[in-house]
């Protein structure tokens, strides 16, 4: 049975049960969101073959602590990072290092802010010069997949129907869905509840009621689902080495439907890609 309380009763330890927040609250994410935002729209200028994704962690922390925030990621459970990159067949959780992008890689940056106690978390695809068709595809089948979740926002919706919308439209496209991550909630905790499967059947799982706050950041594969975690602990690649792919946004429930926090104010969502973002198939 789903728990739901409001967020002040317990603002600092994960319980299972699902926070409603208020628009205070509200307000508060759409700054530290707003800001992970910009940090994303900046980094679409350097991303290019030769930069060591060093380069980009060091940009994040510098932008952050200019901007009077903290990379959630930094010290998390041991992650001595201040962003995650991941490259080509890297899912998610890859460990920046000296190693430079090449020309025809695709890179996932996952920047997560805490502003004034808020976590706003976010993550884009960045090509790395010029890319194969394939790669391109991926990305837009990706980024098709976040938008079509993020539709099934709403007041007496389920999480499953999220699950439902990205699973279908991926599959139809000759993609697989990653299960072993998913998105979650998200606010003055980093990671809580609920959990949110970028598969599964409309009308299962939690409801979705007005001040949820949650991530939605399906991780599509090219070829096999399945995953496995590299001796670091932390970077997750494809078992088959194929490419993946992932867009991440925070949004919240309103009385009347879905906001998102994320957006880029720049219109840099898919900065660099010629991605649709439209329901129909890809060709």
């Amino acid at each position: 049975m789903t728990t739901y309380l409001a967020a002040e009763a317990n603002p600092t330890r994960n319980t299972g049960a699902i926070r409603l927040y208020d628009e205070a609250a509200f307000a508060g994410m759409r700054r530290a969101c707003q800001l992970t935002a910009r940090c994303l729209d900046e980094l679409a200028a350097i991303v290019e073959p030769g930069l060591p994704t060093e380069a980009i962690d060091r940009f994040v922390y510098d932008f952050a602590i200019a901007n009077d925030a903290v990379p959630a990621t930094l010290n998390y459970r041991g992650y001595t990072k201040s962003v995650c990159t991941s490259i080509n067949h890297v899912v998610c959780h890859g460990i920046p290092n000296d190693k430079p992008l090449k020309e025809g890689d695709i890179v996932n940056i996952d920047v997560t802010f805490i502003v004034d106690g808020w976590h706003g978390d976010s993550s884009r695809m960045y090509p790395v010069g010029r890319i194969k068709r394939a790669a391109e595809r991926l990305c837009d089948v990706t980024y098709r997949s976040l938008l079509l979740g993020i539709e099934q926002v709403r007041p007496g919706g389920h999480i499953g129907d999220i699950g439902e919308a990205i699973q279908t439209f991926a599959e139809a496209e000759r993609c697989s869905v990653v299960r072993d991550f998913c998105g979650h909630g998200v606010g003055r905790l980093f990671h809580d509840a609920p959990n949110v499967l970028h598969y599964g059947r409309r009308g299962e799982g939690p409801e979705m009621r007005p001040g949820m706050i949650f991530t939605i950041e399906p991780m599509i594969n090219i070829g096999r689902a399945h995953v496995k975690i590299l001796s670091d602990g932390w970077t997750a690649v494809t078992r088959d080495r194929s490419l993946s792919a992932q867009y991440e946004h925070t949004v919240g429930v309103t009385e009347t439907g879905c906001e998102v926090f994320t957006l880029s104010p720049g219109g840099l969502d898919t900065p660099g890609l010629a991605v649709d973002g439209s329901a129909g198939s890809a060709d």
